[in-house]
């Protein structure tokens, strides 16, 4: 009787664990070099953004006093609703001419499918750019340099 329940659990564990699909991703190092502006350091928001233009992911938060997360205004309409956990993808700020070296998680499916990465910065008593750097996420772009608009100068990012 012992038996047959042990052979009955490992049948359906099994089971289980054959329809679990597992999510292939690629971690990445992401260089982001500000520019030389005076004041606060920056809370950057890295997300991920599906095909039709929306938040889906949070990537990486460069700023782990979340006082101050409302002042990534679009971001905070996504992350403020939910609360998603993010304790263990947040670091501290970034002051202006200073560099950072994160390493972000991205899914291997997003990939050359429509969704762009997105890094957003705010400074306090200062301005708030919700697309600092934004660009598609191709094969080719993602390994590429790409020019800020507002506090970053540029970010860099290559497989880990």
């Amino acid at each position: 009787m012992k038996l047959k329940y042990i052979t009955l659990l490992s049948i359906l564990v099994l089971g289980l664990v054959s329809f679990t699909t597992l999510t292939e991703s690629t971690k990445y190092k992401c260089m982001i070099q500000m520019t030389n502006y005076t004041g606060e350091g920056a809370y950057i928001v890295i997300s991920l953004i599906n095909p039709e233009g929306a938040y889906e992911k949070t990537l990486y938060v460069k700023g782990d006093d979340d006082e101050w997360y409302n002042t990534v205004e679009e971001w905070w309409q996504f992350y403020g609703k939910k609360r998603h956990n993010i304790d263990a993808i947040t670091g501290a700020t970034v002051a202006g001419g200073e560099r950072a070296i994160e390493v972000i998680d991205i899914e291997d499916s997003k990939i050359d499918a429509g969704y762009s990465i997105r890094f957003e910065t705010a400074v306090e008593d200062d301005e708030y750019v919700v697309d600092d750097v934004q660009f598609p996420l191709t094969t080719e772009n993602i390994k590429g340099k790409h020019e800020g608009k507002g506090f970053i100068r540029y970010i860099r990012m290559m497989p880990n």
